[in-house]
């Protein structure tokens, strides 16, 4: 078992920061320092920055759809380039991409996650992950990227919260690098841990206007039945991971094998 705890960056400015190296793969170890995941970098500060140019990480993908993107783009240090692959674009009224309109209007936002809405919503989405068109886009071109021999230093990939979007791409390379599946769970279910708390604000907020936060807290976490959706539509649609990323993504066993590679 890998120690998540041992991967998490904290950084005020960009919560939700982890590394995915030190995870055992079916070929050794995926390498520390070349991959990050996170939320948002729209706050991100000045000495928050820096740790960015220590790191090496010279390109940003964010995962957030071109509106989002738009309201708060990514405060990027110099020498990084961000890199936008709207994963949601087919759907850009996704719960996934909402957050925004539970800190307008928190009531109506709670409104629509009633009796185990909420849930229903986000299962839907990640099946959304692995079988919208933009989303097929975006994972393939997230893929191809890393690989890319012209691409330099580390990357990190990011969406609002860096847990659904960011999620998804997390478990599909952990995956593809032939990860055991309860260290992919692992991973994905840290956010619980590491996000949370920079969410307390909004949970404050949101009481104020006397929405429960036991209501919002299965749409501002994750939960395993929500991975286990993609999971399940990948099964469903393609019979495996592998089958997933030749098929859904197009990718090649030269491409896969590449990035095993690069990162193990």
């Amino acid at each position: 078992m890998n120690d998540t705890h041992d991967r998490t960056i904290p950084l005020a400015s960009a919560p939700n920061l982890r590394d995915l190296g030190g995870i055992p793969t079916e070929n050794g170890t995926v390498k520390r320092g070349l991959l990050y995941r996170s939320a948002t970098l729209s706050s991100l500060t000045d000495i928050d920055q820096h740790w960015f140019a220590t790191a090496d990480v010279r390109t940003v993908y964010d995962l957030r759809t071109a509106d989002e993107a738009a309201a708060s783009p990514d405060n990027l240090p110099a020498g990084t380039m961000g890199r936008n692959l709207d994963v949601l674009a087919g759907s850009p009224t996704s719960v996934a991409a909402g957050l925004a309109e539970l800190a307008a209007d928190p009531g109506a936002f709670a409104s629509t996650l009633a009796n185990g809405r909420g849930e229903e919503l986000f299962e839907e989405t990640y099946r959304d992950l692995v079988r919208m068109p933009s989303a097929v886009s975006a994972y393939r071109s997230f893929f191809l990227s890393l690989i890319d021999g012209d691409r330099q230093g580390a990357a990190l990939f990011h969406c609002t919260t860096g847990k659904d979007r960011t999620g998804w791409a997390a478990a599909s390379v952990l995956s593809l690098l032939g990860a055991d599946i309860d260290d992919v769970y692992d991973d994905y279910l840290q956010t619980n841990t590491d996000l949370l708390p920079a969410l307390e604000p909004l949970l404050q907020q949101a009481e104020a206007h006397g929405v429960e936060r036991d209501v919002l807290l299965p749409v501002l976490g994750v939960r395993e039945s929500y991975l286990a959706a993609a999971f399940a539509e990948v099964d469903e649609r393609f019979g495996g991971m592998r089958t997933y990323a030749a098929e859904g993504l197009g990718l090649t066993d030269e491409e896969i094998h590449a990035l095993s590679v690069l990162l193990t």
